[in-house]
């Protein structure tokens, strides 16, 4: 079989422009890369929040009522720090529950705040409160947890901040996230 010259030459340019296409993505100089966005703090989550306890209760044994945080009357989804769409279960006193006291040691308030329940160094459950947090106001919230966080194990379980947003309109990602639990995803 013989190609005309003609057609060679395109061929073989064609494949040089995308193997070089394919090298510049591959290989970004720093120029290509992506920038921080200037809406996101680049700061350890020590100097915005202080954990004071933080505690996960299945409560199999109590009775039924209303107690703690909702974001919704029955619970709600959000966007979670990874991109995925992660439910938060109402609270009551007869299902699993997180209890954590913090306090926001910024200069700035802030509006939500995403924290993750990690135990052996595996994200075990998400929570998001929502509201108006001042500069170091000591906030004590209960939140609803899916029943498949437990067992927990032996480890110290630690509420670690994911993502905040604050009432100027900035927000900040954890830079030191958990890694990412797809078992957390599934439904209650």
């Amino acid at each position: 079989m013989r190609i005309p010259r003609a057609f060679a030459l395109l061929l073989l340019s064609t494949i040089a422009i995308c193997m070089l296409t394919l090298r510049a993505s591959a290989d970004p100089t720093p120029s290509m890369m992506a920038q921080p966005s200037p809406q996101q703090h680049a700061m350890p989550a020590s100097e915005l929040i202080h954990v004071n306890h933080c505690s996960a209760a299945l409560n199999v044994n109590q009775t039924g009522g209303w107690y703690g945080y909702t974001p919704g009357w029955y619970g709600g989804r959000w966007a979670d720090p990874w991109g995925g769409m992660y439910y938060q279960p109402s609270t009551t006193t007869a299902n699993p529950q997180l209890a954590i006291d913090y306090k926001n040691v910024s200069s700035k308030v802030m509006t939500e705040i995403q924290f993750g329940l990690v135990a052996n160094g595996i994200l075990k459950a998400e929570v998001r409160d929502v509201g108006k947090f001042s500069p170091h106001a000591e906030i004590k919230h209960k939140f609803g947890i899916p029943g498949s966080t437990f067992p927990i194990g032996t480890g110290l379980p630690q509420c670690v901040p994911l993502h905040i947003a604050f009432e100027d309109g900035t927000t900040w990602r954890n830079p030191a996230l958990p890694p990412k639990n797809q078992h957390i995803y599934l439904n209650p």
